[in-house]
């Protein structure tokens, strides 16, 4: 059965579908199809014709990171028996709730993903690492394992193929760093959750020092579909250049906030008026952030942008989890980013001096402007930081990523800041 819609087609938030209602609609027909018929090589190449990219922020094409797993012979000294899969469930970016929505209702669709991409790298254990406050999730992705090994597609010998593979739930105690990869590795280890130097890249060592590819809840996802329907089929899914479907959101003071699985390339003006339902009445946009909270404010003169890796990037910010947040003509921007950036002070992990100081020097400097006492220094202090907390300066994306809305709000609506100091007071108050 194709769709345009193959990630959410059997979504359902109430009742997630049982072992057997699941089969009954395709379901681990993909696991008979690449254990029985195909090489690990042959879903490779599947995965990279069809153009599939990573969907957890970055973009990244899916089969050239699962090609950075070294592939030793038995006898080579470096050869190790054990490579590991972990599900990046850790979905923490503020505005971004997408990966949720799979998993609490769709439960099944991971593990079959996960058998995919395993037998793809040749992992034996797998790991999906969630959020720990999924309480919902947790239960009904363990039950959906537990179903998995009754039915015999986990365990020793899937459908008879004699390839062998267990998945483990991890439930995080995590913080918002623990998305990036190699600080989720550290935690999965039971260390404190800091990002790592690379290299070495988690590819080639990663978990306990094993070749480990991290992938996210809606690029897995993907993976039966591409096995089941082909390249083909799912590169004519999207509009544009980037291959498939994007489960893109919107939040923020709209007629219809949520969540919808749309082509690839739709525009900005599409998903926020045809989908979101435009603006609450009596409120006009004022800006967004495309793909969640550390992306790069855009403006009204952007509805027309196509929701693409590339368009968004030329546009000067980041397609990021797809999940627009919308700031209206009657919120504050500073207190917006204020907002923010308190999160990203309070995720840290303190690691290196540009973002553990930097993230609250800003707060602090935002929070005397947003309360009226800020003076024209503190702008330049702020445009300082931007530049003291940037990319190549810290030690992984977090900083960056805080800086993001602050610069970009710093351009767009350099007058609000201007009104705070000369107003000493929040020009927007009231409204507030």
């Amino acid at each position: 059965m194709t769709t345009d819609k193959p990630l959410t087609q059997h979504i359902n938030l109430v009742q997630p579908l049982a072992m057997a209602d699941y089969v009954e609609v395709g379901g681990y027909q993909s696991v008979n199809k690449a254990l029985q018929h195909m090489s690990a090589q042959d879903v490779m190449a599947v995965v990279k014709s069809s153009g599939l990219k990573g969907r957890g922020g970055a973009g990244f094409p899916t089969a050239m990171k699962w090609s950075f797993v070294p592939d030793f012979e038995p006898d080579d000294p470096r050869y190790s028996q054990d490579k590991y899969l972990i599900c990046n469930a850790d979905e923490m970016e503020p505005g971004t709730f997408k990966d949720r929505w799979l998993l609490e209702g769709v439960p099944h669709q991971l593990i079959e993903s996960m058998i995919i991409a395993s037998y793809a790298i040749g992992a034996n254990k797998a790991f999906i690492f969630l959020r720990g406050e999924y309480h919902l999730a947790a239960r009904r992705l363990q039950h959906a394992i537990d179903e998995a090994y009754k039915h015999g597609f986990l365990g020793s010998n899937i459908v008879q193929s004699g390839y062998h593979l267990d998945i483990y739930l991890h439930t995080s105690a995590g913080r918002y760093i623990c998305g990036e990869e190699t600080a989720l590795i550290n935690a999965l280890e039971g260390q404190r959750a800091n990002p790592r130097a690379k290299p070495p890249f988690p590819q080639v060592s990663g978990l306990f020092g094993k070749p480990t590819i991290v992938n996210n809840v809606e690029t897995l996802s993907n993976l039966p579909h591409i096995i089941n329907q082909g390249a083909d089929w799912f590169k004519e899914l999207s509009n544009n250049q980037d291959a498939g479907t994007k489960i893109y959101g919107a939040s923020g003071r709209v007629q219809r906030p949520g969540l919808w699985e749309l082509p690839m390339g739709i525009t900005v003006r599409e998903l926020l008026y045809d989908h979101a339902g435009g603006l609450q009445s009596g409120l006009n946009l004022k800006g967004f952030l495309p793909g969640g909270a550390s992306t790069d404010f855009l403006t009204a003169e952007h509805l027309d942008l196509v929701m693409g890796y590339d368009e968004v990037s030329q546009a000067g910010s980041r397609l990021g989890t797809g999940g627009i947040i919308v700031l209206d003509d009657r919120n504050c921007p500073v207190g917006m980013v204020l907002n923010l950036l308190k999160f990203f002070a309070q995720e840290s992990c303190g690691f290196c001096t540009p973002c553990r100081d930097g993230t609250a020097w800003v707060v602090e400097t935002l929070t005397r402007i947003e309360q009226g006492q800020g003076n024209k220094q503190d702008l330049d202090s702020l445009h300082k930081l931007c530049d003291f907390m940037w990319l190549g300066k810290t030690h992984c994306a977090l900083a960056p990523g805080a800086v993001e809305p602050l610069q970009s709000a710093l351009k767009y609506f350099h007058d609000d800041f201007e009104q705070h100091i000369d107003k000493h007071c929040c020009p927007y108050h009231g409204h507030h």
